[in-house]
């Protein structure tokens, strides 16, 4: 199916709504769409380890990409892009950010601020349009990250996702 630029592995039913509100997944094509991003949401079997993911999506452990939702001391909210087979480097990312103290929400936190339950985050179609921070080792790869349903993942050029963000590209991971 073709939308725009949009292209799509699953029809709006496998995917559910929730009563007339956009579901995740359309959340995530709406975005893009309007960003000009072209996104394919593909369903995906559910996998022991990141290893595994990756190659039922035949893909390299590091083209599977985290979506992380980071609070900053002010209460605020910013997005972290980094490689699934690397973690996010606390020093490196508060250089970037120019703060002392960065943290991780709970499970319900990140979902009341990005409108989606963890292992479906995503910048694409976020409740609120976080910052975003890409590590530098995404840079000129076709990525899968969370699609705003479980089960699914979004490919991307990453490097259209950094321009429709105007994300700020650095190495923040170890």
């Amino acid at each position: 199916m073709s939308d725009g630029g949009l292209t799509s592995g699953v029809d709006d039913a496998d995917v559910g709504g929730d009563q007339g509100r956009l579901d995740g997944a359309d959340r995530v094509r709406a975005d893009a769409a309007a960003r000009g991003l072209a996104v394919e949401i593909v369903a995906r079997p559910a996998a022991d380890s990141l290893e595994a993911a990756a190659a039922l999506l035949g893909l390299q452990p590091s083209d599977i990409v985290k979506s992380l939702v980071v609070k900053r001391h002010d209460g605020s909210f910013l997005f972290a892009l980094v490689p699934g087979d690397r973690q996010i480097s606390w020093a490196k990312l508060r250089a970037v950010v120019g703060v002392n103290k960065l943290s991780m929400p709970s499970a319900d936190v990140a979902l009341e601020v990005t409108g989606y339950e963890r292992g479906t985050i995503t910048p694409l179609g976020s409740s609120t349009p976080w910052p975003v921070v890409a590590d530098s080792r995404i840079v000129g790869r076709r990525v899968a990250l969370g699609a705003g349903a479980h089960g699914f993942s979004a490919f991307v050029d990453a490097d259209d996702l950094i321009a429709g963000y105007d994300a700020t590209v650095a190495d923040i991971s170890d």
